[in-house]
């Protein structure tokens, strides 16, 4: 588990961007269960792909027209709980930090793994996930 101090700033740029931090396994639960809205939850992390582009392009894909009506976030190695239990509704991908799914009539309908996010830029990753708000919002 990180130091809070450690990952604050991390934490604070997705949720100064409008994300709700979703911190125990019932709060995942609470957004993910009974939701109609196209959602976004980000698995957020320390490693330099989540701050080299993971967060400037989620950052970034919220200027599209289309986007998700509910935004949310946790953080692999600190909300322990939250990150297993929405790593089921993420299933049958396999746990991946950093990691971006989307969710539609609460089902999940888009997913970016951490390979998918290595290597591309902040640029490349917002246009991936505009392409995904049109296609399922």
């Amino acid at each position: 588990m990180y130091p809070p101090e450690l990952v604050a700033p991390m934490k604070s740029d997705l949720v100064n961007s409008g994300f709700t931090e979703l911190m125990t396994a019932s709060d995942v639960d609470n957004a993910l269960t009974n939701n109609t809205d196209l959602t976004l939850v980000v698995v957020n992390s320390v490693c330099g792909c989540a701050a080299g582009s993971m967060r400037p392009g989620v950052k970034l894909s919220l200027n599209h027209a289309k986007t998700p009506q509910r935004l949310y976030t946790v953080f692999a190695g600190v909300d322990k709980d939250a990150v297993e239990q929405a790593r089921k509704y993420f299933l049958p991908y396999p746990p991946s930090s950093p990691s971006i799914a989307l969710f539609k009539d609460g089902k999940l309908v888009h997913f970016i793994e951490r390979h998918h996010i290595e290597g591309r830029t902040a640029e490349m990753i917002g246009e991936h996930l505009a392409m995904a708000y049109d296609q399922f919002a």
